[in-house]
């Protein structure tokens, strides 16, 4: 009683091309009118029955525009959105369809796919209930945990929060069906849209039929031969081990190729932008050399217990063999390494000493042996989550350095609970400043929009650097919706960080730092004109001592003895500090030669000269026609 429904099908016919899924959504959002008029509270999404003939709206599409027309109509609040589709089947997909405006989701392909899956014996064990009820505890438990990430608490004030941020689409696109939604560098419209929905409604339905019609390998998450495209697959590790193995920068120069050449494929938004090509050059031998640049560069922040202890070790000698800094991660570091050294004079102890939420390891001896402190208030892969380390890998000596119970998985908490504001960030900074008064005090962000107001805040509290993390570094132990669905590309991160600090007077008070799968001379050149003067280095590092890629690192079964700490598995360890400085001096030696063709001398004159950078209008890909680089590469009026 009170409760009136109606269906409305989320469906457009095919046949009259691509205008028509445009049109379709306006008869939907027509309908939904209609059917309010009529007296219905709840209003049924459905795409059921897509066939040659026709093609179903992408559903966050058709829920986010429904949800927004409803809002300016004034009649929201009288209905709730129920979506019943077929394609939802992830946590982001549930998030962010929520986040949208939906009430209730009913992912009907999914539970038919369970079904699918126990006729074939591949779920021994589990009946339709049970694999129906594990598949939406487990979904929830993913929802519930990215709400955790932005502080919400109940759905009620998670529904229509619309806490995303678009890259790739349009304005027409945001301004119609996902009104106030950040979308900074433009991207497809509601035509490309509508194209590349199209021509997958071909592939499902084609005109001769194959005789065994199986689904793509996909590979969005683990590099696969025909899946998605990966900057880190079989021939680019390989190159890079060989020519960092080797010493031979010729090698090392077919890797940069591999990776920059984004021409046909299309990795990255810098892979977007291009050098403008009548810059005056200069002679290589009047650029800064090699020793001077190696000194910018840093590894990223992997902690003891994530990483084996011979690689932590490695990174942290080959940093001190080049003048750089090796970063100890959350995980404390064992004393014995503050002090140890060998005939060649190496260190083992790491210049960067952490202090994340959790306090792992954090002692005053810890403290006064370091030349940076860096509070980590988020991590790129994962912002909104803490560190986490699964109780297998807590051996004895985990435990010892961290302080903790072996066995015992360690969480970090989100938020360091000592800080809630800027004040408070201000007095830890005061009171790491106090404990070592010879270390630096930097602080790591998320490149997310809105982080230059955080990034000023930072240089008022007086840290000496700021860290802007990209969202695709660390993907090795992050959780899987986190790996793909969290933070932004530094690009993006970076630049206005740079330009809020100049409009605000900050930028001379506070050192810029960029990170996020750094990998050539090229995305360090592109970085110090976006604004960054030092560089952190993380997974290409340990690709040079042996990773693979293999993305176990959670599990404990590293085959290459890097991200594990078996005892067994740690002897398969073939790493050694000489690639980690082989790595860092190629890149540098290419650093120099963009600097020689650019026209600039040292890496100073180079930050911040984004007026260097044009987008590259040679890249013909449909979907990057609309690509709008102009905020990236805007530089503010200052000094005026």
């Amino acid at each position: 009683p009170g409760f009136k429904s109606s269906t409305l099908p989320l469906l457009f016919p095919v046949s009259r091309g691509v205008a028509a899924m445009e049109r379709g959504l306006e008869a939907l959002f027509a309908a939904a009118d209609v059917a309010i008029d009529a007296g219905s509270n709840i209003l049924i999404l459905s795409d059921r029955g897509v066939d040659r003939d026709h093609a179903a709206f992408p559903a966050l599409l058709a829920v986010s525009g429904l949800h927004h027309h409803l809002v300016s109509s004034g009649t929201r609040t009288k209905v709730s959105l129920i979506l019943e589709s077929g394609e939802p089947r992830e946590v982001h997909h549930f998030a962010v369809l929520l986040g949208y405006g939906v009430t209730a989701i009913n992912p009907y392909l999914a539970f038919e796919s369970l079904d699918d899956m126990i006729l074939q014996g591949m779920l021994p064990g589990l009946d339709h209930k049970k694999a129906v009820k594990n598949f939406i505890k487990a979904s929830i438990k993913g929802v519930v945990k990215t709400m955790a990430k932005m502080g919400i608490s109940t759905v009620h004030s998670y529904r229509g929060a619309q806490i995303f941020e678009a890259v790739g689409l349009h304005e027409s696109v945001i301004d119609r069906y996902f009104t106030w939604t950040p979308s900074r560098i433009g991207g497809t419209d509601i035509d490309g849209i509508a194209r590349e929905l199209m021509e997958r409604h071909a592939r499902a339905y084609p005109a001769r039929v194959a005789p065994e019609a199986t689904l793509a390998a996909g590979g969005v998450y683990q590099w696969r031969k025909d899946g998605e495209e990966h900057q880190y697959n079989p021939l680019t590790i390989t190159s890079l081990q060989k020519a960092t193995r080797t010493g031979d920068y010729s090698e090392f120069k077919t890797f940069s190729a591999l990776i920059d050449d984004q021409s046909e494929r299309h990795y990255t938004l810098r892979g977007m932008l291009k050098f403008k090509d009548n810059m005056p050059s200069v002679p290589l031998d009047e650029v800064e050399p090699v020793e001077s640049l190696m000194k910018r560069f840093k590894t990223g922040a992997m902690s003891y217990g994530s990483i084996s202890q011979e690689a932590h070790e490695a990174l942290a000698i080959a940093m001190n063999r080049i003048g750089g800094r090796s970063n100890t991660g959350e995980g404390g570091e064992d004393p014995e390494r503050f002090t140890w050294t060998n005939e060649q004079g190496d260190s083992k102890n790491s210049n960067i000493k952490q202090v994340a939420s959790g306090r792992f390891g954090v002692t005053s001896d810890y403290l006064t042996n370091a030349g940076e402190l860096q509070i980590k208030l988020a991590q790129g892969a994962k912002p909104g989550e803490g560190g986490e380390l699964p109780g297998h890998k807590v051996y004895p000596w985990i435990a010892k350095t961290r302080h903790t119970t072996p066995g015992v998985g360690l969480v970090s908490p989100p938020p360091h609970h000592d800080i809630y504001s800027i004040e408070d960030l201000a007095e830890l900074i005061h009171d790491l400043k106090n404990a070592n008064r010879r270390a630096r005090v930097s602080v790591k962000l998320v490149s997310e929009v809105g982080v230059g107001t955080i990034a000023a805040g930072v240089a008022k509290a007086h840290a000496d650097v700021v860290l802007i993390s990209g969202y695709d570094g660390g993907t090795g132990a992050s959780p899987i919706s986190s790996i793909k669905h969290a933070g932004l590309p530094w690009e993006l991160g970076l630049a206005e960080t740079h330009q809020t600090l100049l409009l605000n007077n900050l930028r001379s008070r506070i050192i810029i730092e960029a990170d996020g799968q750094l990998k050539t001379g090229r995305d360090v050149a592109i970085a110090a004109l976006l604004g960054a003067e030092e560089f952190g280095f993380a997974t290409a590092p340990l690709v040079t001592l042996g990773c693979v890629m293999m993305r176990v690192c959670q599990s404990n079964t590293c085959p290459t003895g890097v991200a594990t700490q078996d005892p067994q598995l740690r002897k398969n360890f073939s790493g050694k500090p000489e690639y980690v400085v082989n790595f860092m001096r190629f890149v540098a030696e290419e650093l120099r030669e963009i600097m020689a063709q650019l026209g600039f001398r040292t890496l100073n004159e180079m930050v911040g000269r984004c007026d260097v950078l044009e987008a590259n209008k040679a890249i013909e890909h449909w979907k990057t026609q609309g690509l709008d680089f102009t905020n990236i590469l805007h530089q503010p009026k200052v000094g005026l």
